[in-house]
């Protein structure tokens, strides 16, 4: 998994890099180098954490 992915946990908000479109989403798991996040404009998408870097966000 990569070693960003690795800190993100349940709550935490995060943008896809190559998917701004998506808008913000919140990290609803982290298991195993499947991180589920759920976007605003996307809805839920699981995604494989050894492809994806998310981007964390700090402010909305």
């Amino acid at each position: 998994m990569n070693d960003l992915n690795a800190l993100l946990e349940p709550g935490m908000l995060v943008q896809h890099p190559d998917k701004p479109d998506w808008g913000i989403g919140q990290v609803q798991s982290n298991i195993g180098g499947r991180v589920t996040v759920n976007f605003r404009e996307q809805g839920k998408v699981v995604l494989d954490g050894e492809r994806v870097t998310l981007l964390p966000v700090f402010e909305t």
